[in-house]
């Protein structure tokens, strides 16, 4: 693929801000967290996991868990970690004798349901530095050639606000070939949820910067879409392909609706895991009964 002229002089910038970030001991754009298998680097790299996850009482959580325990690489965590106030003692009893044997490599989002305590304080207190900035809930991280953003759907995130106008800074800087996107409130879904309209926002600054791939939970399922714009039209050329995966552990639910370019919606526990290549990627749907209900295989765009 060709570089434009806008991502030459983009690249340009990004390495005189690096230069002088270097200088300076500090990074404009805030921290990446370390540790870790499948991160900074070049090459392949894994990304699996899924939202919607510590509930007391669902062998959900234990279950896909050990799914994570047969996958080397980068964990994440699309929202709604621990159920239902994500509290410090819901995260202790809920969360982490399942997931958390993961929480070294884990890259966490924040949920609804983290914002039930104030300021999701728990949530920042038990995963730290791989949560990004205690407070703020959006960072960046690399998997091999690929860049990945971390955002907080449950903050301001419309023009004018301080995490747009960071996604903004960060996804000028970071020119890799591919990119995707991890928050919890999905702008597409099929579930009982609905979408959430507030996030478009947000895409229209992913898809603006060329971003491949979107992640999210909150409805407690699996569905995929294919590649489309903020506005839901199909666009082969430059859309986002956004995954669901609310299967992590809590109460499943079934789709309530029919939307243009959904491509397959499954309800049952299971994690997301993606293969990151350089210029494309693989996913596969690991379900909890050995299945793999749902992969595939595209390019970056």
């Amino acid at each position: 693929m060709s570089i434009s002229l806008g991502r030459a002089w983009r690249t340009l910038v990004s390495s005189v801000v690096a230069t002088l970030a270097c200088a300076c001991g500090g990074s404009t754009i805030g921290p990446s967290p370390g540790g870790g298998g499948g991160g900074g680097g070049t090459g392949i790299a894994v990304l699996a996991g899924a939202g919607d996850i510590g509930m007391c009482g669902s062998s959900g959580p234990e279950a896909t868990a050990r799914l994570l325990d047969g996958v080397e690489g980068i964990v994440f965590t699309a929202g709604d970690n621990a159920y239902f106030q994500g509290s410090v003692q819901q995260f202790r009893d809920c969360y982490d004798p399942s997931w958390g044997r993961h929480k070294a490599r884990t890259r966490p989002a924040p949920g609804n349901h983290e914002y039930e305590s104030p300021g999701a304080a728990p949530y920042f207190a038990y995963f730290g530095p791989n949560a990004g900035p205690t407070g703020l809930g959006y960072y960046s991280f690399e998997a091999g050639d690929w860049h990945v953003v971390s955002l907080n759907s449950n903050i301001a995130m419309g023009p004018g606000s301080a995490q747009q106008s960071w996604l903004r800074e960060d996804l000028n800087i970071h020119t890799t070939p591919c990119t995707a996107a991890i928050f919890h409130h999905p702008l597409f879904t099929a579930g009982p949820n609905g979408p959430t309209v507030e996030t478009r926002e947000l895409w229209r600054v992913l898809y603006d910067a060329g971003v491949d791939i979107v992640i999210n939970g909150h409805d407690h399922l699996y569905e995929r879409f294919a590649p489309q714009n903020p506005e839901g039209l199909n666009d082969s050329l430059r859309g986002i392909r956004e995954f669901v995966v609310g299967t992590g552990g809590a109460e499943l639910y079934k789709l309530s609706r029919t939307l243009p370019n959904l491509e397959t919606s499954i309800s049952t526990f299971g994690v997301l895991k993606l293969t990151l290549r350089p210029g494309s990627y693989d996913w596969q749907f690991l379900g909890i009964d050995g299945s793999i209900p749902d992969s595939g295989h595209d390019s970056c765009r």
